[in-house]
């Protein structure tokens, strides 16, 4: 059926068409099997029948056996690679260098200075007709015109154009050089994303990329599938295919009634082998990527401008979730239900991009420092025009000469040079990047330390984080699982009996109960190490109990030999409603057995029947289970074992019981054993965990295991010490404590659980979600708690994607977690959560010692540009001057403060929190202390340098004049003292030792050389370009001086308490509006104002975008944001659900259908509509509504004010939330 469909597609989409020839090699072509991929159910079981007989004569098309897979054979896998292609899909070209400095161009700032400096050369060539003009144009032309300095007028021109072409390329370089790295990241994700498939009847890991059509894949629980294809043999098999289908219902697949498994798919329960029928660009994930890549390149190029997007068609799998794996790159599935994201959402949410705390105030900090230097810069020309006009024309009585006008002209020219000069050092736009290189700096060294981040921002938000919730197995232990006691034949044994004691019969039901029901990938292997531990292959505690049967000097393979896994008769697999695993198994002599084991509170209430010790049933009632439960089960959890139950069942031949009647069958058990596992804390576990609670981090623990074993282990780890004041509840509890007689959780009764529970136990995913969610959505605080959370389980989805920050399981991890996850661990281990803290605080700190160093800056240099322009009719310093000062103070200094290393003192302190301004009292003095020295240096050389230096004025200077020795001096101490104040700008806290700890920083110790240097030869040699005269080495002396003075003056300042200037406090608080709708982030305002408002502010927005190059570089650092996704579910201010009952206007009754009040639709065209929700919203300045996503499912009411006070944005058709309205 696909054939006629697909066949033009395809010829355009196969790269290699030679896939014809190679059809003849096997018995099926890729058109057929793609056809039969396209059917789903019944049909498909149809098509296979009719066409090949059944799955064994596909699998002799395809020349592989089911059983013992492909042999392997490298030119067999080639020509099969040749025919069906490769699994992968080719990856979107990274940008040109070209493309980026043409992007680094379009900043506004840059194109305004260009233009200015094409008019001042094309203006510097033009010479007036008539020689004597001089006279006539008055003090316009006066003095200047002797040694052919006209010819030389182009130079500053020429100069500023080579400044900004230095700028562009350094951009540009970086957006690059951070291109180059995340690919790198990508590629070393995907390397790291293996598949089992069997091959000549061995089951290897593959990377997914090698799987080739043909190869027989062993799935199981947790897998994102990385090609399509059939099942063979499945157990228990249920997939999640909302991915690709849009339905969340799992589906069910067997191999008679629905074999049909698509690659981006997730297997949510049970396991099975599959036939690999079509990979790559065959896939079905593959042609839907394709059509969108064949779609959108060209509309991508001109819209999407951002660094780095990932390596397939950017529009739909950089807006889902970063991917990681090589089968979610590869395979990534679309994943909003209506398919792709269509072209008008992506306008819209390329600039709605969830900002991360520091972005959030970094941007609110750069757009007012913008604002000041834009009417900073316009006063300066305003003023420099007038008192020229007023001079020349009112005071001097001068007529206008027509003659003169490009000679006005010319010092128009300049006065607005002057002009964007002050704006151009006014606007930070060194800060982006600084937080880029921070981040990307960190990224790389935390790779170092076993976390593999997948979204920039998790980093620096780590460094906030003030609650841990973390697992119990692996993460705090060792998840080396070993069996260390048990109970059998009515007998508690302390540590494993020998052999002999036990009774035949028990330990042969024993023996096999344990080799048969698990799953057969788990398996003990020798150690490779001498004297080393055996190693542990696949799920943990199985291996536990795999490893009592070694212990009981018994062997588990020639059991699984007997009775392979295709003659299993049926698999009831794990998964955390059951939390037990059964397998039935058909008797020699007629009938089934069923073997279960389990959490042993679940397991021995179903048994009636316990083996006594000569291994015959006696019956087992209530009451001795709940002895059972006081002398066996509680003491070993107790000791912190985790308690397994190993029960069997037998059923008659006839009648066969209805296998799908779980609850009957699951019953009237008879108990084997209980064995008790060890699995120990890792050593260095305790020590992180005091870290972190010394840092101010609470650390929770939430396990699936019993209360007791919990308790025990947390005590090892000192979560919880005796004698505190802590709640250690089970699940049960937990949920009776949060919810109301409804059944809903209700966050007052969270707010009274969360602030004390320290341990969960037997806890479900959703228990983990509910928790997480209460802590962040919690008002007890005044801060709003930042949450971390670590899992490995596909059920622990929902939490690693609500957290702040979701930390995965490298290694016991599923594909599903990873990918909601924002940073792998890739040891598992807690100490590297530590390391994260440590390194997302070192962010934070990075950026505040730029911010220190580059306002000082700032505030000099436009200070000095103003009033010297107003006082003598020009700048100071030169625009070429100040470019090269924007160099240092932007590009350098950011690079050298933020690449400084993390150090142990980080986590002394608690965290900073979400409304805590970003430049704190002690900055404050500090910028406007070095300001301060800074003003009255220059000021002093300004106006009275030419006598303590005994030199010429180089005050009103004509046009076009030499460069005076005065003005270099000044050029020179300014920059000095830059150099200098960035060493002070290393300490933020106050500290007196600026010079501690920098040799450990060769980056910032060859910035602070090279930036001397640099300026060295550009007093010397610089000349016309730069107008700098080289100085002798007495008045180098005294620049030198006067800069080394920053450092004395540095220890002045950190003399004054900060009590005594009370000022500060204010000045401080600059920043720190609180995130709340009311004062909207001025960032958001360009991105997306009401239309009515925008009609009103059109210009002052355009000036806005031009004015910050920020948004320039938040595009790259966005190129490493997360996606629109999880924009929509890690919603910045969160706070909770009931401040939106506590005002009238949005008092609406429970009992509303779950409709939103006004079609969000007709709100787009009508802007009036629109803006007046928002206005609503402000009036009442409500914090936004928590967390879009959750939210808008629990409670119907907060979806209609959330559509109304967000703008179009987050209601644009087909983002998650209008799929969610339209499904209500």
């Amino acid at each position: 059926m696909g054939d006629l469909t697909n066949s033009d597609f395809y010829a355009k989409n196969q790269r290699n068409s030679s896939s014809a020839n190679h059809e003849g090699d096997f018995g099926v072509s890729v058109m057929e099997l793609r056809g039969l991929m396209e059917l789903r159910g019944g049909e498909a079981v149809v098509k296979i029948q009719e066409d090949y007989g059944d799955m064994d004569g596909l699998c002799q098309r395809l020349k592989t056996s089911p059983t013992e897979g492909l042999s392997g054979d490298v030119t067999d896998l080639e020509k099969r690679k040749e025919a069906f292609g490769q699994n992968l899909i080719p990856p979107k070209k990274p940008k040109t260098f070209l493309e980026l400095i043409w992007e680094a161009l379009q900043d506004v700032t840059l194109i305004i200075l260009e233009v200015a400096a094409l008019i001042s050369l094309g203006l510097s060539f033009y010479q007036p007709p008539g020689g004597d003009t001089g006279d006539s144009c008055g003090t316009a032309a006066g003095g200047g015109e002797d040694e052919g300095e006209a010819e030389s007028g182009w130079i500053e021109g020429a100069a500023i154009l080579l400044s900004v072409a230095c700028v562009v390329l350094v951009t540009a370089f970086n957006d690059w050089s951070k291109e180059k790295q995340f690919r790198g990241l990508q590629s070393r994700i995907e390397q790291e994303q293996k598949f089992q498939v069997v091959r000549g009847a061995q089951v290897i890991q593959l990377p997914v990329a090698d799987i080739v059509v043909g190869d027989i894949a062993q799935i199981k629980y947790g897998d994102l599938l990385p090609a399509d294809g059939v099942l063979i043999q499945g157990n228990d098999l249920k997939i999640d295919e909302s991915s690709l289908t849009g339905e969340s219902d799992h589906v069910k697949k067997t191999a008679d009634r629905d074999p049909m498994l698509l690659s981006g798919t997730h297997v949510m329960e049970g396991s099975g082998r599959m036939l690999v029928t079509a990979v790559g660009v065959n896939s079905q994930t593959g042609i839907i990527f394709t059509l969108l890549g064949a779609g959108e390149v060209g509309e991508e190029e001109k819209k999407e401008k951002r660094g780095v997007n990932r390596g397939c068609p950017d529009s739909v799998i950089t807006k889902v979730k970063k991917q990681d794996g090589a089968a979610a790159m590869e395979m990534q599935p679309l994943k909003s239900a209506e398919g792709g994201e269509t072209e008008e959402k992506k306008k819209t949410n390329v600039s709605k991009k969830e900002k991360s705390v520091l972005q959030g105030k970094l941007t609110k900090l750069a757009v007012q420092i913008g604002k000041a230097g834009l009417v900073m810069s316009a006063i300066t020309v305003i003023i420099l025009v007038l008192y020229f006009a007023v001079d020349n024309f009112v005071l001097q009585k001068r007529p206008w000469l027509t003659e003169c006008t490009p000679i006005y002209v010319q010092y128009f020219v300049k006065f607005f040079i002057i002009g964007v000069t002050v704006l151009v050092v006014a606007v930070p736009e060194g800060l982006p990047l600084a937080v880029t290189i921070s981040l990307a700096y960190s990224v790389k060294k935390m790779m170092k330390d076993n976390n593999l981040v997948r979204h920039l921002d998790a980093c620096e938000t780590m460094g906030n984080a003030t609650a841990i919730c973390s697992d119990k197995t692996g993460t705090l232990t060792t998840n080396r699982m070993t069996a260390v006691a048990c109970y059998i034949g009515d007998v508690h044994y302390k540590e494993i009996p020998d052999p002999g004691v036990l009774s035949n019969k028990s330990l042969d039901i024993l023996v096999n109960a344990i080799s048969l029901n698990s799953a057969y990938t788990t398996k003990i292997l020798p150690a490779t190490k001498e004297g080393g531990l055996p190693m542990q292959v696949g799920n943990k505690t199985e291996c536990g109990l795999l490893g009592l049967v070694l212990k009981l000097k018994r062997d588990y393979q020639p059991i699984r030999n007997q009775i392979p896994e295709e003659k299993l008769y049926k698999v009831y697999t794990f998964n955390s409603v059951r939390k037990s695993m059964s397998t039935v198994i058909k008797l020699p002599e007629g009938g089934f057995r069923m073997y279960s084991k389990g959490a042993s509170e679940i397991v021995l209430k179903k048994c009636t029947k316990i083996l006594n010790a000569e291994g015959e049933p006696r019956v087992f009632r209530p009451r001795d289970k709940d002895e059972m439960v006081k002398k066996v089960i509680e003491p070993m959890a107790c000791d912190g074992l985790r308690t397994i139950c190993v029960a069997y069942r037998d059923f008659p031949a006839d009648p066969e019981p209805l296998w799908d009647n779980e609850n009957d069958i699951l019953n009237e058990l008879t108990a084997v054993c209980v064995v008790g596992i060890e699995d120990p804390v890792r050593p260095e576990v305790p020590a992180a965990i005091v870290r972190c609670q010394r840092a101010g981090i609470t650390v929770r623990m939430v396990t699936g295991d019993n209360l007791n074993t919990a308790r025990a282990i947390a005590m090892k780890c000192g979560i919880i010490h005796p004698g505190e004041d802590f709640l250690a509840i089970d699940g049960k509890e937990f949920n009776r404590r949060i919810r109301n007689e409804k059944g809903e959780v209700e966050q007052e009764r969270m707010d009274k659980v969360w602030p004390k529970l320290r341990v969960l136990a037997r806890s479900s995913p959703t228990d983990k979600h509910t928790l997480v969610k209460g802590i962040i959505d919690s008002t007890l605080t005044d801060q709003r708690q930042v949450v971390a959370v670590t899992g490995d389980g596909t059920n622990d989805g929902p939490a690693l994607k609500k957290a702040d920050v979701g930390f995965a399981m490298g290694i016991a991890g599923t594909d599903v977690a990873k990918e909601a996850s924002d940073i792998i661990l890739t040891d598992d281990n807690f100490s590297s959560i530590v390391k994260a803290v440590m390194w997302g605080r070192n962010v934070y700190d990075s950026i505040s010692k730029f911010l220190q160093f580059q306002l000082t800056v700032n505030v000099v240099a436009v200070i000095v540009a103003f009033t010297g322009a107003c006082i003598t009719q020009d700048s100071p310093l030169k625009a070429v001057q100040m470019l090269w000062v924007n160099l240092i103070m932007d590009t350098f200094a950011s690079l050298a403060l933020a690449t400084e290393p993390p150090t142990e003192a980080l986590l002394m302190r608690k965290p900073y929190g979400r409304n805590k301004p970003l430049i704190s009292s002690t900055m404050t003095k500090n910028i406007l202390g070095h300001g301060i020295y800074q003003l009255v240096i220059i000021f002093s050389l300004l106006f009275v340098g030419e006598q303590i230096f005994d030199i010429d004025s180089g005050r009103n200077a004509p046009l076009h004049s030499p460069p005076s020795e005065h003005y270099t001096i000044i050029f020179n101490t300014f920059v000095l003292m830059q150099l200098f104040n960035e060493i002070n700008a290393r300490k933020i806290h106050g500290e007196r030792n600026v010079f501690d700890g920098i040799f450990r920083n060769p980056i910032f110790c060859s910035i602070v050389f090279g930036t001397f240097a640099i300026q060295i030869v550009i007093v010397q040699l610089g000349g016309k370009p730069f107008s700098c005269t080289p100085l002798d080495l007495e008045k180098w002396g005294w620049c030198t001086f006067l800069g080394l003075g920053e450092l004395v003056w540095g220890q002045v300042i950190a003399t004054i308490p900060n009590s005594k200037l009370r000022f500060l406090r204010g000045a401080g608080q600059l920043t720190k509006k609180n995130e709340m709708p009311g004062d909207e982030d001025m960032n958001e305002d360009n991105e997306e104002i009401d239309h009515a408002e925008r009609e009103l502010r059109r210009g002052q927005v355009l000036w806005f975008r031009g004015l910050s190059r920020i948004q320039t570089q938040i595009r790259v650092v966005n190129a490493f944001r997360s996606s629109l996704y999880e924009g929509l579910e890690k919603t910045d201010s969160r706070s909770s659900i009931h401040n939106f009952m506590t005002h009238p206007e949005f008092r609406l009754e429970d009992s509303t259908p779950h409709i939103p009040l006004i079609d969000d639709t007709d709100l787009e065209d009508d802007p009036a509509l629109r803006k007046t929700p928002q206005s609503l919203s402000r009036a009442g300045s409500q914090p936004q509504s928590p967390n879009k996503n959750n939210n808008a499912i629990d409670s119907g009411i907060n979806l209609t004010i959330d559509t109304t006070s967000k703008s179009a944005a987050s209601s644009s058709p087909s983002s998650p939330l209008h799929s969610l309205e339209t499904s209500l």
